[in-house]
């Protein structure tokens, strides 16, 4: 994978993370759903652990 695709891949996480992080607050902001905060901030943890993993396996192969 080039440092392009890479840094492509670790932006795509990071937003995606960044996404449901700011629709789960926004559900709280806005008095919504308790549940649906709660599915949208386990699923802001998944991604994170998802993103976490991409980034450390793209440092182990950059080296």
């Amino acid at each position: 994978m080039s440092y392009v695709g890479a840094n492509i891949t670790i932006l795509i996480a990071i937003c995606a993370v960044a996404v449901v992080l700011f629709l789960g607050l926004f559900n709280m902001m806005r008095g919504g759903s308790p549940n649906l905060s709660q599915t949208l901030m386990r699923w802001r943890v998944g991604l994170q652990f998802v993103a976490v993993v991409i980034i450390m396996a793209v440092l182990w192969f950059r080296t």
